[in-house]
């Protein structure tokens, strides 16, 4: 073939500028050669810190990015990328992206051969981590390029990622002669919960499955285990209920109990208990044993009865999850005010992804934005006391004042559900923990007891169709393990009681005169100023107390309907309310929702998490929140670091 032009030549030599690992590799017709998995390889230890914890400890030089030292690796920008990865993306896809990168920066050797890695984990990564590097206006590294430096299982090829299952996938062995339905009442490592919970999940797969919201900022799975008669999937007019254990990490007892909970109600349901069975065929329970398993590795370490008050509370990043919510609540008290005003599915504010957000946040957040939760409970430690929202005081210089939410009297009947049959929270002792509550049923009005910001609670409420109260379960943060089988005792009972309250006040479907469900459409009750909208299937849940009701049904475009409804005190089954709209006619439709509220901190028409648009989605910073729109073309806020490292540029970071 005769030499290319010299237009052409410059053309590729620019092509292998703006691509790197290919400098003195590209072939006349302007392709890429690099060995093949089967290449031959001198093999030698792996000796590189950010790739320690890899599966393999040899490589070999050159590697498939052509670095022929460890020298040369460490000193390059795609070693720094990985090495500080988990910071730039504040903890997502961590260690996952890193050990994948490690496996094309420092390729496994075995037998004098290099083995690449899987491409089948390459794109499951870059679809779920695209977002991630999106949201900081970074491109996908070239060095990650499924289709190029990684192969198929017919080729060979390993996972990357096996170290993160490390023992999690054995199966671990019951003592002789105990029956499947034995529960350990003991304290169980984040291994040994994994392993409980997927073994649960195999024994009732019929109505159980395990599946993992995210992971945690050192990278653990944050792991649900899911009750249902058909997993995995919402069903029509079934309600949604999730349990959330270990938001603190010191505070281990609600971890516990769900996962007492969860081997609980599969045996019961194999041996034909018929309330367990009722209720896992008409709800769809969900459970999360560990919000934050990163700080319950500090706490554990210390074991029970020599843990501090504060010790492994906050996440890996020393953040306190359950003060690192959107603070919702100060811009309800502002929009309240306001005659005309939503005050319910209040957008987040763009300022607050400027902030730091902790993984295990936006794995909860993307959670409630995919499952049409109704009703919800956050086990904590500290104190024996139900509390509900409001937890940020109305005057936020009243570190106790009664701050109620409109539904103020529907959130009482749910604290009151746990608090009732709870042995101890009835206890008529004053000197027993959690006595200074007994006048008040063991039950709180959570800003009365002590304000703060950015709660779980008050986020679930006024963001979600979701109600959410917190469980005090008791005065020791870490209980001996000798104190686990009271505690389920006390607090079996109530856990049930309290989730079978998602079936008081209505449900039904609201779709238009040929049957088509409308989606969030919105369910409004005369005095109460929180509406509730309908899921992607039309099928709604709206929580009620006993009485009579003004119940009212609007979307865009139709004409609202209004309902008379009453609830009989003794009813324990939702009472079904359909509707069916009317479209107004041919002319403009006619918004029911009051002016559009817009501004500072709040997503506007353009952007947002409105009653009748799809929300963007709440497990990811929106577009555009850490970018902090750059002008004239200069480049990202992460740039200048990479370059002052660095004096090979990573343009290849650059998406424009």
């Amino acid at each position: 073939m005769p030499p290319p032009p010299p237009l052409l030549l410059l053309a590729v030599l620019a092509a292998a500028a703006a691509r790197p690992g290919c400098e003195s590799a590209w072939d006349a017709a302007g392709g890429c050669h690099r060995p093949s998995a089967a290449d031959s390889a001198t093999c030698v230890d792996l000796q590189l810190r950010t790739c320690s914890d890899a599966t393999y400890n040899r490589t070999a030089f050159p590697t498939l990015l052509e670095h022929r030292s460890r020298e040369a690796v460490e000193s390059s920008s795609e070693y720094i990328l990985l090495s500080v990865l988990h910071h730039l993306l504040e903890g997502q896809c961590n260690p996952d992206l890193r050990l994948l990168g490690c496996a094309v920066l420092a390729p496994r050797c075995e037998g004098g051969r290099v083995r690449r890695p899987c491409r089948r984990m390459c794109e499951a990564l870059r679809e779920a981590c695209l977002p991630a590097f999106d949201a900081i206006d970074m491109a996908w590294p070239y060095f990650l390029d499924c289709g190029h430096y990684f192969a198929s299982e017919e080729d060979g090829c390993y996972d990357p990622l096996e170290a993160l299952r490390g023992g999690l996938d054995a199966e671990e062995v019951l003592p002789s002669g105990l029956p499947p339905t034995f529960i350990r009442f003991s304290h169980h490592s984040y291994a040994q919960m994994v392993r409980v919970l997927r073994r649960t999940a195999a024994r009732c797969a019929h109505i159980a499955k395990t599946y993992s919201i995210g992971r945690s900022f050192e990278g653990k799975e944050l792991l649900v285990i899911e009750f249902s008669g058909r997993p995995g999937q919402h069903e029509l007019m079934e309600p949604e209920v999730k349990l959330i254990g270990n938001i603190h990490g010191n505070e281990v007892a609600g971890r516990e109990m769900l996962i007492y909970l969860a081997q609980y109600l599969c045996s019961e349901y194999l041996l034909g208990n018929p309330r367990i069975q009722r209720l896992l065929n008409t709800t769809r329970l969900h459970l999360l044993p560990s919000m934050n398993p990163d700080g319950y590795e500090v706490a554990a370490a210390e074991g029970a009865g020599y843990n501090g008050w504060t010790s492994g509370r906050q996440n890996a990043q020393n953040l306190d999850l359950n003060r690192n919510f959107p603070d919702l609540t100060s811009e309800y008290y502002r929009l309240a005010s306001s005659r005309n005003a939503r005050s319910d599915h209040i957008a987040i504010p763009q300022h607050y992804w400027w902030g730091k957000v902790a993984p295990e946040t936006k794995a909860i957040m993307k959670w409630m934005r995919t499952t049409p939760f109704v009703l919800s409970a956050s086990l904590h430690g500290g104190d024996l006391v139900v509390s509900y929202p409001f937890d940020f005081s109305k005057h936020p210089q009243e570190e106790k004042m009664f701050s109620p939410t409109p539904d103020e009297k529907m959130f009482k009947l749910l604290a009151r559900a746990y608090a009732d049959v709870h042995p101890m929270m009835m206890d008529r002792s004053e000197n027993r923990c959690g006595g200074n509550f007994l006048k008040r049923g063991s039950i709180i009005n959570g800003a009365d007891w002590y304000s703060f910001t950015g709660g779980m609670s008050d986020f679930n409420y006024l963001h979600s169709n979701c109600f959410e109260i917190t469980v005090e379960l008791g005065c020791v943060k870490f209980p001996p393990e000798e104190a686990l089988y009271t505690i389920w005792q006390h607090n079996k009972e109530p856990l049930l009681n309290f989730v079978e309250m998602v079936h008081r006040g209505i449900k039904g479907v609201v779709m238009d005169k040929f049957g088509k469900p409308i989606k969030n459409a919105r369910i409004v009750v005369k005095g109460i100023r929180h509406d509730i909208t309908t899921a992607p299937d039309g099928d709604y849940w709206r929580l009620l107390p006993p009485g009579s009701h003004i119940v009212i049904a609007q979307a865009p475009g139709y004409s609202k309907v209004i309902k008379k409804v009453t609830i009989p005190a003794r009813l324990k089954k939702a009472g079904r309310v359909d509707f069916i709209l009317q479209p107004l006619g041919t002319g403009p439709k006619t918004s029911l929702l009051g002016p559009r509220r817009s501004g500072p901190g709040l997503r506007g028409p353009a952007g947002g998490a409105g009653p009748h648009r799809e929300p963007e989605d709440p497990g990811q910073e929106p577009l555009g929140a850490r970018r902090q729109p750059t002008a004239g073309g200069s480049k990202p806020w992460w740039w200048s670091y990479f370059t002052s490292l660095s004096q090979h540029k990573p343009r290849w970071l650059l998406k424009y």
